[in-house]
């Protein structure tokens, strides 16, 4: 009797696993840009292209989710394949809510200590003075 128990919850996880999977499967051709309209169900453990995927990450779904070779610099500046871009405004996307890009999140202690270090060093007219 416990078998048919078991049975039922392993078909059960079946279920939501192709679910999950179909889910995933829909969002490949047009993943969405922001975070929160990402799923958060079980579909948010699965991987665009499955798992493991044979193919590269510019062969596959993955890459619709833009180029693999984008780099962001220190200095602002963006590149892709080693070249600079033009508007590297368009290849940034929105701070992450209380992240450090944030500029509405709270400024942390450690930051507020070196801010108004940096504030008393310039009244005096800059560092080491």
């Amino acid at each position: 009797m416990a078998k048919d128990g078991e049975q039922g919850r392993e078909e059960e996880a079946q279920v939501s696993f192709n679910q999950s999977e179909d889910k995933i499967k829909d969002l490949e051709d047009d993943p969405p840009s922001k975070l929160e309209d990402w799923p958060d169900d079980e579909a948010k453990y699965r991987t665009l292209g499955g798992p493991e995927g044979e193919q590269t990450y510019d062969e596959g779904p993955t890459a619709n989710l833009g180029p693999s070779d984008l780099r962001h610099h220190e200095d602002g500046s963006v590149s892709i394949g080693g070249e600079k871009v033009d508007n590297p405004e368009e290849y940034k996307g929105a701070p992450i809510p209380g992240g450090p890009t944030d500029p509405d999140s709270p400024e942390l202690p450690g930051e507020r200590k070196k801010r108004e270090k940096l504030e008393r060093q310039e009244e005096r007219g800059g560092p080491g003075s």
